[in-house]
């Protein structure tokens, strides 16, 4: 099953089951595709909590994983894009 799929079924789940769904992402972009809220850790702790709109702007991913970022809106959805 492919990644794109997967997601679609756990969002599917959650609104049509009223379901919490956790899962653990490593890429700030699926999170903000596909997440109502994003937990940011950084050293083992809640660095920041919020939704992808709160969550992905440049002063939080500066803060979060220390590099610089510019953020885009693609079909309503905000992507990092990350370089250096």
């Amino acid at each position: 099953m492919d990644v794109k799929r997967s997601f679609y079924i756990f969002r599917r789940t959650a609104d049509e089951f009223g379901k919490t769904i956790i899962l653990v992402l490593h890429d700030i972009n699926f999170a903000s595709c596909y997440s109502d809220r994003i937990i940011a850790m950084r050293d083992g702790r809640v660095a920041r909590a919020g939704t992808p709109e709160e969550m992905i702007t440049a002063d939080v991913i500066r803060e979060i994983y220390g590099i610089e970022a510019d953020i885009h809106e693609i079909e309503g959805r905000r992507i990092t894009l990350y370089y250096r």
